[in-house]
């Protein structure tokens, strides 16, 4: 018979247990500082559905204009599969 922690493991690795989205989130291209007010409404509208935050990554994040790239965050969000 499987202990607790047996059975918690095998129910965490179950595969595709979650599903993972990525939000790149970034300032103009003039190099703004970071909008906190932004990000957390980002946040929060994607919480609204079920994701909670994973990671944040800091990456140069390719613009709609041109080939530069400039500063951002992506967003890596979780939540269980099936939501």
């Amino acid at each position: 018979m499987p202990t607790d922690t047996q059975e918690s493991f095998s129910t965490m690795s179950t595969p595709y247990a979650f599903e993972y989205k990525v939000v790149t989130f970034r300032e103009s291209l003039i190099g703004d500082a970071l909008d906190s007010d932004k990000l957390e409404k980002v946040l929060n509208k994607h919480a609204e559905d079920g994701w909670a935050l994973k990671a944040i990554t800091a990456a140069d994040v390719k613009g709609r204009i041109g080939p530069g790239a400039v500063e951002g965050l992506l967003l890596t969000l979780e939540r269980p599969r099936g939501q």
